[in-house]
């Protein structure tokens, strides 16, 4: 073992002709393991670093907003809520469901957190707005420019949300002797203000743009920046925020109307 860790200290050494002074193979790991760790904490300081977190987070957010979504879609089966009622048990019964929720927890509040100290910082590096405006290919999308004012929108949304539904009434509904609860009721409930409606719509429309440029940039930072499939990724990412946007949007307008 020891054998093992000091070839690779040594592999390391030659590469970035780092000299170290060991005494014996034990401070040899030691002195490896410390330098180590202080590379993995330039790297959570640099940009690039943060950006990849940044990456990291945000397509673990998008694959939950796309499960979410793919599963309200119960709500068009026309069954009484029978069916979304009991996709919202099984999620809610399963034991796994707090580690879930304290994992997709920690997911966001580290996007937010790295998010926003990447702009703070980058605003600090360029306090003064450059005097001439990139355009074509280097110009700064209206997406990019407003992603930290649509992320404080969607923040105060998502708090909204839960409040609404996840701790809001609770009705209960019974199939087959098995009692749940009735969420059905509680979103077709909600969904009769119009208020409530237009601020829903609006802003899954800024969820559908934040996310949808979101993943096409966290695809680059993450190693796929290549002109030959930039403008790819960009489609994936607008068809991604259509199919998001479309999918939660159609939900409260379906339900305001014919429920």
């Amino acid at each position: 073992m020891f054998d093992e860790k000091l070839t690779i200290l040594m592999t390391n050494q030659a590469q970035s002709n780092i000299k170290l002074m060991c005494i014996g193979k034990l401070s040899c790991i030691i002195e490896y393991e410390l330098k180590e760790n202080k590379m993995n904490r330039k790297y959570l300081a640099s940009t690039i670093g943060r950006k990849q977190l940044i990456g990291v987070a945000g397509l673990g957010l998008s694959l939950f907003i796309l499960t979410h979504m793919l599963g309200n879609l119960l709500l068009f089966l026309g069954d009484g809520g029978e069916a979304y009622n009991r996709y919202a048990h099984a999620l809610t019964s399963n034991k796994l469901i707090y580690v879930a929720e304290a994992g997709l927890l920690f997911i966001f509040c580290a996007h937010i957190v790295f998010a926003t100290y990447t702009t703070f910082k980058n605003r600090q590096a360029r306090p003064v707005k450059y005097k001439k405006v990139a355009k074509g290919e280097k110009k700064t999308s209206w997406a990019h420019k407003t992603m930290m004012h649509q992320g404080i929108i969607i923040l105060i949304f998502v708090v909204f949300h839960l409040i609404t539904f996840k701790y809001g009434t609770f009705y209960s509904v019974s199939y087959n002797g098995e009692t749940m609860r009735d969420l059905y009721n509680l979103v077709v409930e909600v969904f009769q203000s119009p208020y409530y409606v237009a601020f829903y719509v609006f802003t899954v429309l800024l969820l559908g743009l934040h996310v949808g440029h979101g993943l096409a940039s966290s695809i680059k930072t993450l190693g796929f920046n290549d002109p030959k499939y930039n403008l790819k990724i960009e489609r994936l990412g607008q068809a991604y925020a259509f199919l998001v946007t479309a999918g939660f949007a159609a939900q409260p307008i379906y339900i305001y109307i014919f429920k």
